[in-house]
């Protein structure tokens, strides 16, 4: 969002700036398998889990539902998806550290596969047998490679605006490695922006990822609010991460989202050579285009991300 890269891209620029014991007879063991599971069902984590890559914040009883917020922002931009579903869902809202005033303690060190890392620790100490997994952005390519990685940790995968490689949209012929000079080109500018000149540049950039003034405030505030060093970790390690060589071999059922918008954001053909050619080694993928929304189609096109959420979980 920072650099001449994305400039020379603009329209598609917001798709960066986005997881039994046997019993005596039958009826008792069958009794305590269907209480087992209701239990598990109902009861919230009884597990601490402690780590210096995310928090999570459990609400509601029913199904597991992980929200992961993309780059730079807090788990509030699930809070209103959370609180429609935590009637029917337990919800598990992820906020990553170093975004929107969380601490960070890992200077310039990796930020995705640590992340991925500990979502799958997450799963395994929670209990949570193959969840629902709904990621923005950045947080749909952390919730992608660990459906690649840890299939058992992700029940279903809904990605929101984002794609398994964001280098390709500068071209389809563009690898990882020729990628590596913008990353790092990008990561030192998030770096070495004074700020005032870093406020600003988060002004413009939300203007362009969204059509909610308010949502457009608080992107802001979380953006600058973030530590600057996970920022341009994570932003590097975005850009150098492609998933695509692992789409093939997947079994894990994903629903792909992605926007297009004729007044400032990408044009619905743009959207839909980037999301289709991208996403066309999956076995299954159900994309679903939304029109009339930037980069956050959750708030820009809430009813129709309700709809496209509740029929994702119904499958």
């Amino acid at each position: 969002m920072l650099n001449a890269f994305f400039k020379a891209r603009p329209r598609l620029r917001v798709a960066l700036l986005g997881l039994a014991i046997c019993a005596p007879s039958m009826a008792v063991g069958v009794s305590a398998a269907l209480a087992q599971d209701a239990a598990r069902l109902t009861a919230p984590a009884t597990t601490p889990f402690v780590s210096d890559r995310l928090s999570v914040e459990v609400i509601g009883q029913g199904p597991d539902v992980i929200l992961i917020p993309g780059f730079g922002c807090s788990r509030e931009v699930w809070r209103v998806t959370a609180e429609r579903l935590k009637a029917t869902h337990r919800v598990h809202l992820v906020q990553l550290a170093g975004f929107a005033g969380e601490p960070w303690s890992h200077g310039d060190g990796a930020f995705v596969q640590p992340v991925v890392d500990e979502l799958d620790r997450y799963a395994r100490t929670q209990g949570l047998e193959r969840p629902a997994l709904v990621g923005h952005s950045m947080g749909a390519l952390v919730g992608l490679v660990l459906a690649q990685q840890h299939p058992e940790a992700v029940g279903r995968l809904m990605s929101v605006d984002s794609l398994p490689f964001f280098g390709a949209l500068r071209g389809p012929q563009v690898t990882v490695e020729a990628m590596r000079p913008a990353a790092e080109q990008t990561a030192q500018s998030l770096l070495t922006l004074s700020d005032d000149a870093f406020r600003a540049a988060q002004v413009g950039s939300a203007q362009g990822m969204t059509r909610d003034p308010a949502l457009r405030q608080r992107l802001v505030d979380w953006t600058t609010g973030s530590d600057r060093r996970a920022m341009a970790s994570a932003m590097r390690d975005v850009l150098l991460t492609d998933a695509r060589p692992g789409l093939a071999a997947m079994t894990t059922p994903v629903t792909v989202l992605y926007a297009a918008d004729a007044d400032g954001g990408a044009p619905a053909a743009q959207a839909d050579q980037a999301w289709t050619s991208q996403y066309a080694p999956l076995p299954g993928a159900k994309l679903v285009r939304v029109d009339g929304s930037r980069h956050f189609i959750m708030a820009d096109q809430p009813e129709r991300f309700a709809q496209a959420l509740d029929a994702f979980l119904a499958d």
